[in-house]
């Protein structure tokens, strides 16, 4: 006869092991420890992709103010706010670190030939805007409704072709079929220059050529659209006298950012600070 053996006890299951909370590295200038409330804060004035790059574009702002505030006191600087015009005034604070840039950042000034030099390799960017006179029969369509997009897309197109048979029908055509306001002008737009349109609508007018239909309905997030160009006038190339100050403030602000982060980069070499990096600081010091 056999016995049984006891059945035997069940394990107890293993505990979990305990996740090591990582607290971050508190944001600190100097020993001065800025506030996660005050970043928090901070952050609505700072676009960003998610939360957390806003959080450290926050910080970095909050830190460069420190560091740099902490230098006015250094060098002991004084300065009285400025009104800009509009009814805003500087707080004392702000005039003090205005008056620090301006002392310890020197800023060259473009020179003529510096302008020139930049307005020879860009002319593109200072030209005049083209002007189109264009007309157009708008069927209307939600971007997200395709079933709306189809018929319209087929009504436009049938519509073409009547219109290619019978060019002088484009204005009925427009106050018959038409949902924008310019039906009751024919379709007529008017004169319309680079950036008064979306940019699928200016696309297709600058395929175009002049005194002609686009082949295809034009689909912009307003529906399709029939469009007829009239008349193209291309902009010109301005001359370097009326752009040189233009450019001579690009590059100036240009070259004074630069000179900005290097001295923060030069402060925050000499400072301990710990919780961000502002070597990616990037932007305006004082805002």
């Amino acid at each position: 006869m056999s016995t049984s053996q006891p059945a035997a006890a069940p394990r107890p299951a293993p505990r979990p092991a305990r996740r090591r909370v990582t607290r971050p590295e508190p944001v600190s200038v100097n020993g001065v420890v800025i506030p996660s409330a005050a970043i928090s804060r901070e952050t609505q004035h700072h676009q960003a992709s998610n939360p957390d790059q806003a959080w450290m574009l926050a910080a970095r702002a909050l830190a460069i103010r420190e560091l740099l505030s902490q230098e006015v006191e250094r060098l002991a600087i004084e300065a009285e706010p400025l009104d800009d015009g509009e009814g805003r005034r500087e707080t004392p604070q702000e005039a003090r670190l205005r008056a620090l840039i301006e002392r310890e950042v020197v800023v060259p000034r473009a020179d003529e030939a510096a302008c020139r030099r930049y307005y020879d390799a860009n002319t593109r960017r200072f030209r005049s805007p083209d002007l189109f006179e264009a007309a157009h029969i708008l069927f209307v369509a939600a971007p997200d409704d395709i079933d709306a997009r189809d018929k319209a897309r087929a009504s436009a197109t049938a519509l073409i072709d009547e219109l290619v048979r019978d060019p002088a029908g484009f204005a009925a055509a427009a106050a018959a079929h038409s949902a924008c306001p310019s039906s009751k002008q024919g379709g007529n737009l008017g004169q319309v220059s680079t950036g008064q349109t979306v940019p699928e609508f200016e696309t297709a007018l600058r395929a175009m050529v002049p005194r002609c239909m686009h082949p295809e309905p034009v689909e912009t997030r307003y529906g399709l659209h029939i469009v007829r160009l009239d008349r193209r006038v291309d902009g010109e190339v301005l001359p370097f006298d009326l752009v040189r100050d233009r450019i001579a403030d690009y590059l100036d602000e240009a070259v004074r950012r630069r000179a900005q982060q290097q001295y923060v980069s030069i402060l925050a070499g000499r400072a301990q600070v710990t919780g961000v990096d502002l070597a990616a600081a990037r932007g305006p010091l004082v805002q």
